[in-house]
């Protein structure tokens, strides 16, 4: 008959594995939606281009700062799924909400309300999204969806609003050019 032994507590919590490494071990993959970092940090790179601001007039508030990553975002998640990335396009929408979640506990919003700043962001985005593919690929006028979704509504010069339209434009031919693979890497530039 064996013998248990005693172990010192710590030990015993030093010869546990972490829970993280311990799950991953377990499910036998790390985080899937590390792959799409590089792209998520080219979106918001872009989104803080200071020509958006500059020569676009996005206004340079947290809002208006929001407006443009979602507007850059709305691109590549329409480019993974022409793809055929819909798992990544989750991913990359993840990443984002994410971010989005720390930025605002960042701002010392508390737990019962973050959850419905996410919401309304979320839902931001998903108009925003089908405002743009609209525009996009659907021959809607860009400029309309960009006064009421970019500008809130409010009134824009019309060369700032010709920038940004370009600038959108632009970007989207671009990220139509990009291999799957390219754009993963974040080379959106």
């Amino acid at each position: 008959m064996r013998r248990a032994t005693c172990m010192n507590p710590d030990e015993k919590l030093s010869a546990m594995p972490s829970a993280p490494s311990f799950l991953q071990r377990l499910i036998g993959r790390a985080d899937p939606r590390g792959g799409l970092r590089p792209l998520y940090e080219a979106v918001v790179r872009e989104g803080r281009q200071p020509h958006w601001y500059v020569e676009g007039a996005v206004p340079d508030t947290m809002d208006g700062r929001f407006d443009m990553i979602v507007a850059v975002l709305s691109l590549a998640l329409m480019r993974l799924e022409q793809q055929g990335a819909a798992q990544e396009s989750v991913w990359l929408t993840e990443l984002f909400v994410d971010d989005m979640d720390g930025q605002l506990r960042q701002e010392g919003i508390g737990d019962v309300v973050v959850g419905k700043h996410i919401g309304r962001m979320m839902s931001a985005l998903g108009g925003r999204i089908s405002a743009y593919r609209s525009a996009l690929e659907g021959g809607g006028d860009l400029p309309d969806a960009l006064r009421r979704n970019l500008y809130r509504g409010a009134p824009v010069a019309q060369d700032a609003l010709d920038h940004v339209e370009g600038a959108l434009r632009s970007r989207w031919t671009r990220l139509g050019c990009l291999t799957r693979d390219a754009m993963l890497a974040g080379d959106i530039g």
